[in-house]
């Protein structure tokens, strides 16, 4: 079995990055900048944001954490996003999900600039996406795309299937699959007898959000995996996904692994949005 490597991919894309940041701090006398909002306490999401300033780091760019109490008010969330939209030297806002309960999430999508939009899910940067002028794409999607492409997986006339119907994973990335002439059908929780539309797939791509819900037996031989999920919890108390890795082997053709598959690429796609946003505005692109 082929492990798909997304650390490996996205030391690649990283490296990319690099000389462009370079070229922009030249022409405009500063890094492409990444303002990330993350409301409230919650440990994982606080790795998160921490590891996407690490790897803005990396490669030249700056990055500022607000990070907000979890008793923050609709009104402050708005009047912070509104602030970073105003601030010129702000190419790239991610208000880091999930928020806590009383905070409206869809109100937040409708605020975040377009322009400085670097998670590509606001309604704008959605619409645009959809109707395949976007102006950046949905960063796990896009990695996933990328992961595909670094190995010399085309996709075109295969059979993928997509488990999960987010605006965040399944539904941008069923959007992409299509674009690259795959035969793509998305299944969702009230889908019936799931294993048998998944064992018909060359390519599935799970974002289920469930902790090891598929195995070997919902996949045909040699089909390749792609899992999108992350959660604590799995065998010895490590990170596991939607699948149930340590079954494929000898079964499926590729897979990636968790952690360490899709991760890092949707990280390396943020950073790329980001470069990319702020080229934009100044001009350059």
């Amino acid at each position: 079995m082929l492990i798909l490597n997304g650390k490996e991919v996205a030391k690649e894309v990283r490296s990319s990055l690099a000389p462009r940041v370079v070229s922009f701090v030249k022409e405009i006398g500063r890094s492409p900048h990444l303002s990330v909002i993350i409301v409230g306490d919650d440990g994982a999401s606080h790795i998160y944001v921490k590891n996407k300033k690490i790897a803005c780091e990396s490669v030249g760019m700056s990055s500022t954490i607000h990070s907000l109490p979890s008793n923050t008010t609709q009104q402050e969330l708005n009047d912070k996003i509104i602030a970073l939209n105003q601030d010129d030297k702000v190419d790239g806002i991610l208000v880091q999900f999930p928020l806590p309960k009383h905070l409206n999430s869809e109100e937040v999508l409708n605020l975040v600039s377009s322009e400085k939009d670097a998670d590509g899910l606001t309604y704008v940067s959605l619409g645009y996406f959809f109707a395949g002028k976007p102006v950046v794409q949905p960063c796990t999607p896009a990695g996933v795309m990328t992961i595909l492409k670094h190995y010399d997986i085309s996709v075109e006339g295969m059979r993928a299937v997509v488990v999960g119907r987010s605006n965040i994973v399944g539904k941008p990335m069923a959007q992409l699959l299509t674009e690259a002439n795959a035969t793509v059908t998305v299944c969702h929780s009230k889908t019936k007898n799931l294993s048998a539309v998944t064992r018909e797939a060359d390519l599935v791509v799970v974002a289920a959000g469930k902790a090891r819900m598929l195995g070997k037996e919902d996949f045909k031989k040699d089909a390749i995996v792609v899992d999108v999920g992350m959660h604590h919890g799995g065998p010895a108390g490590k990170l596991c996904g939607d699948v149930r890795f340590e079954e494929l082997d000898g079964w499926v053709k590729a897979a990636t692994p968790v952690p360490g598959g899709v991760g890092p690429m949707t990280i390396a796609t943020l950073l790329q949005n980001t470069c990319l946003l702020a080229e934009k505005r100044a001009g350059l692109r």
